[in-house]
């Protein structure tokens, strides 16, 4: 390659990190304002929730007569890196953001990071076509999408980066990849920070210094939050195949969820595991929680996704995490916001199979000092939260795979 074509080459691929930066930064800002109208509005017009089957019936209409190509969401992304057919349709943004909306606004429980992702992606294929790129580009496209989609949703544009290399399990990290994936990020993430919305700030006073007697704790509470993680997981899959299984008429599914879950709000006369749940996740560093907290928002979130609402997974695995971790300080010998702070990340590391990006963004969140117990806290319950998690069309690789297999065969050996 002459040194001309490189200066284009480089110019053209710095310009589509740009763009696909600011365009999915703004849909993100845009999504995030949106988000917090709507959760405002329930919270002080309770009523809304009883008109959840009303939302779902929006929902399973719209995607059954306009978004069956993108019904896969996130899947679809994964599955398009893995064997690229055809360019994401652009509709899978504004279907997912409306379809997010409607289940916050009406009380379900889900998160924010699978739509910004969708939305980032779907946005990012589009240069597949305009760009004139081969497969292998449209490779590197998705990774932007997701990179910049996760970087300006959450404000952690380190973590964002390399979550985009580390959930498709880029086995082969090209230079190109790695560099285009931490410019995309850093473009959305201050294209948010420009349109000046804020993102949730999260805080651990204090963080001990280590000691061997804290080690033990560490690996219990760590492999508690990578079985929590296979828990999210395995019950919002269960809740998947019994909609599908049970109603087979697609649009009905979130009609019924959207009924039980109403009923559901009603009696427990609490709304505090419907949404994102932030303001719980924000006290938890602060206030143990009951021991039960954890378990009910993986129910109301399990079944929520499971019975076709839209939204993504993340945030409900912050809270999951953080309230797990902050009851747990209530018999383990650490600091609330720690314990708190470890299960934010932790689970979610269990979840995705991305301990790398987790510890980063654990650092980003809470500060560089709390880097050792996070790190410990991601990478075992990496380990210990079984070869299944949110995503049906991952590939799970590497040494975690190469372990699980190893034990797979030593099964067969000792039958």
């Amino acid at each position: 390659m002459t040194l001309q074509n490189t200066f284009f080459f480089t110019l053209k691929w710095i310009l589509i990190c740009v763009l696909i930066g600011i365009f999915s930064g703004s849909a993100s800002a845009f999504f995030l304002v949106s988000l917090e109208w709507a959760t405002q509005f329930r919270e002080h017009h309770s009523w809304i929730i009883w008109l959840l089957p009303m939302g779902g019936l929006c929902i399973g209409l719209l995607y059954h007569f306009y978004g069956n190509e993108v019904v896969k969401g996130n899947n679809l992304l994964l599955e398009e890196y893995k064997n690229p057919q055809k360019t994401i349709p652009l509709k899978m943004a504004p279907l997912v953001f409306i379809g997010t909306l409607i289940t916050h606004l009406f009380g379900g429980s889900a998160g924010r990071e699978g739509t910004a992702v969708q939305m980032s992606g779907a946005i990012a294929d589009q240069f597949h076509e305009l760009f004139n790129l081969d497969n292998s580009d449209r490779r590197t496209l998705i990774i932007l999408g997701i990179s910049a989609g996760f970087a300006s949703v959450f404000g952690t544009p380190l973590a964002g980066a390399i979550f985009a290399l580390e959930v498709l399990y880029v086995n082969k990290v090209s230079i190109k990849s790695c560099i285009l994936s931490f410019i995309v990020a850093y473009v959305a993430y201050f294209t948010v920070e420009f349109l000046q919305v804020k993102h949730t700030h999260y805080h651990i006073p204090m963080v001990p210094e280590m000691t061997l007697q804290m080690i033990p704790w560490i690996l219990i509470v760590s492999i508690l939050f990578g079985l929590t993680a296979m828990l999210f997981s395995r019950t919002t899959h269960f809740w998947g195949r019994l909609f599908s299984k049970t109603i087979h008429h697609p649009p009905l599914r979130p009609v019924v969820g959207g009924i039980i879950l109403a009923i559901t709000i009603y009696f427990l006369g609490t709304t505090k595991y419907i949404g994102l749940g932030i303001p719980t996740i924000v006290d938890s560093f602060s206030t143990p929680n009951e021991w039960f907290d954890f378990l009910l928002k993986i129910l109301f979130t399990g079944f929520t996704l499971g019975a076709g609402f839209k939204g993504g997974e993340v945030t409900p695995l912050f809270f999951v995490g953080a309230t797990l971790g902050s009851a747990l300080s209530l018999v383990v010998p650490l600091p609330t916001a720690l314990l708190a702070g470890m299960g934010f990340v932790a689970v979610f590391s269990g979840a995705t199979h991305t301990p790398v990006a987790c510890t980063i963004m654990g650092m980003e969140l809470f500060g560089i000092e709390s880097g050792v117990f996070i790190g410990i806290a991601c990478v075992i319950a990496y380990f210990s939260s079984g070869s299944i998690g949110i995503y049906h069309s991952q590939i799970v690789k590497g040494v975690k795979y190469q372990l699980f297999q190893q034990f797979k065969r030593k099964d067969l050996e000792d039958f």
